[in-house]
Protein backbone atom coordinates (compact mmCIF):
# COMPACT_ATOMS: atom_id res chain seq x y z
CA UNK A 1 0.00 0.00 0.00
CA UNK A 2 2.52 1.96 0.35
CA UNK A 3 3.64 2.22 -3.01
CA UNK A 4 0.03 3.01 -3.86
CA UNK A 5 0.44 5.72 -2.07
CA UNK A 6 2.66 7.34 -4.37
CA UNK A 7 1.09 6.42 -6.94
CA UNK A 8 -1.95 7.97 -6.21
CA UNK A 9 -0.25 11.14 -5.11
CA UNK A 10 1.63 11.53 -8.24
CA UNK A 11 -1.50 11.22 -10.10
CA UNK A 12 -2.67 14.40 -8.17
CA UNK A 13 0.60 15.99 -8.51
CA UNK A 14 0.37 15.54 -12.27
CA UNK A 15 -3.29 17.16 -12.32
CA UNK A 16 -1.78 20.12 -10.89
CA UNK A 17 1.15 20.12 -13.27
CA UNK A 18 3.68 18.81 -11.07
CA UNK A 19 6.28 16.69 -12.09
CA UNK A 20 5.87 13.29 -10.20
CA UNK A 21 7.82 11.97 -7.09
CA UNK A 22 9.69 9.06 -6.65
CA UNK A 23 10.46 7.19 -3.66
CA UNK A 24 13.54 7.36 -1.83
CA UNK A 25 14.07 4.12 0.55
CA UNK A 26 16.06 6.94 3.05
CA UNK A 27 12.64 8.67 3.69
CA UNK A 28 11.03 5.33 3.46
CA UNK A 29 12.71 3.92 6.21
CA UNK A 30 12.25 7.31 7.98
CA UNK A 31 8.08 6.95 7.48
CA UNK A 32 8.19 3.45 8.42
CA UNK A 33 9.82 4.19 11.40
CA UNK A 34 7.82 7.24 12.43
CA UNK A 35 4.51 5.25 12.08
CA UNK A 36 5.99 2.31 13.99
CA UNK A 37 6.95 4.37 16.45
CA UNK A 38 3.34 6.12 17.40
CA UNK A 39 1.48 2.77 16.66
CA UNK A 40 3.62 1.29 19.39
CA UNK A 41 3.24 4.12 21.22
CA UNK A 42 -0.29 5.00 21.10
CA UNK A 43 0.67 8.63 20.18
CA UNK A 44 -0.33 10.68 16.94
CA UNK A 45 2.13 13.88 16.07
CA UNK A 46 4.35 15.19 13.73
CA UNK A 47 6.76 15.74 16.80
CA UNK A 48 8.41 11.89 18.23
CA UNK A 49 8.25 10.94 21.71
CA UNK A 50 12.09 12.25 22.02
CA UNK A 51 11.26 15.26 20.75
CA UNK A 52 12.26 14.74 16.81
CA UNK A 53 10.82 16.82 13.81
CA UNK A 54 10.48 14.75 10.55
CA UNK A 55 13.79 16.44 9.63
CA UNK A 56 15.39 14.94 12.45
CA UNK A 57 14.03 11.42 11.41
CA UNK A 58 15.37 12.07 8.24
CA UNK A 59 18.78 12.75 8.76
CA UNK A 60 19.07 9.60 10.99
CA UNK A 61 17.68 7.42 8.36
CA UNK A 62 20.31 9.72 5.73
CA UNK A 63 19.24 11.71 3.71
CA UNK A 64 20.51 15.17 3.62
CA UNK A 65 18.96 17.90 5.94
CA UNK A 66 18.73 20.47 3.05
CA UNK A 67 16.73 18.58 0.85
CA UNK A 68 13.83 17.81 3.73
CA UNK A 69 10.18 19.56 2.54
CA UNK A 70 7.45 18.18 4.49
CA UNK A 71 5.78 15.27 6.13
CA UNK A 72 2.06 14.35 5.98
CA UNK A 73 0.86 11.47 8.64
CA UNK A 74 -2.68 9.99 9.33
CA UNK A 75 -4.27 7.50 11.11
CA UNK A 76 -7.16 5.15 10.70
CA UNK A 77 -7.71 4.90 7.19
CA UNK A 78 -7.66 1.66 5.65
CA UNK A 79 -6.76 2.02 2.29
CA UNK A 80 -4.29 4.06 0.15
CA UNK A 81 -7.00 5.71 -1.92
CA UNK A 82 -8.89 6.40 1.51
CA UNK A 83 -5.60 8.33 2.97
CA UNK A 84 -4.58 10.21 -0.38
CA UNK A 85 -8.71 11.43 -0.38
CA UNK A 86 -8.38 12.40 3.41
CA UNK A 87 -5.01 14.08 2.74
CA UNK A 88 -6.11 15.89 -0.38
CA UNK A 89 -9.04 17.59 1.85
CA UNK A 90 -6.46 18.78 4.17
CA UNK A 91 -5.08 22.36 3.17
CA UNK A 92 -1.31 21.55 4.65
CA UNK A 93 -1.37 18.27 3.63
CA UNK A 94 -2.72 18.72 0.32
CA UNK A 95 0.03 21.74 0.11
CA UNK A 96 2.84 19.18 0.66
CA UNK A 97 1.63 16.64 -2.03
CA UNK A 98 0.77 19.10 -4.40
CA UNK A 99 4.40 21.18 -3.93
CA UNK A 100 6.42 20.77 -7.13
CA UNK A 101 9.59 21.44 -5.78
CA UNK A 102 9.63 18.00 -4.21
CA UNK A 103 11.10 15.05 -6.24
CA UNK A 104 11.30 12.81 -3.50
CA UNK A 105 8.74 10.74 -1.24
CA UNK A 106 8.66 7.80 1.28
CA UNK A 107 5.53 6.44 2.69
CA UNK A 108 5.65 4.36 6.00
CA UNK A 109 3.02 2.11 7.00
CA UNK A 110 2.47 0.81 10.49
CA UNK A 111 -0.33 -1.00 12.33
CA UNK A 112 -1.76 -0.83 16.30
CA UNK A 113 -4.07 -3.73 15.88
CA UNK A 114 -6.16 -3.35 13.27
CA UNK A 115 -5.21 1.06 12.99
CA UNK A 116 -2.69 1.79 9.94
CA UNK A 117 -0.72 4.33 11.26
CA UNK A 118 0.54 6.37 8.04
CA UNK A 119 3.56 8.77 7.09
CA UNK A 120 4.79 10.51 4.04
CA UNK A 121 7.77 12.72 3.88
CA UNK A 122 8.78 14.75 0.99
CA UNK A 123 12.11 15.94 -0.20
CA UNK A 124 13.94 18.00 -2.72
CA UNK A 125 17.29 16.04 -3.74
Amino acid sequence: MEDEVTALINKERSKAGCQAVRTDERMRTAGRAHSADMANNNYFSHTGLDGSSFVDRLVRAGYPRSGAAGENIAYGYRTAQDVVTGWMNSEGHRNNILNCSAKVTGVGLAYRGNTPYWTQLFGRT
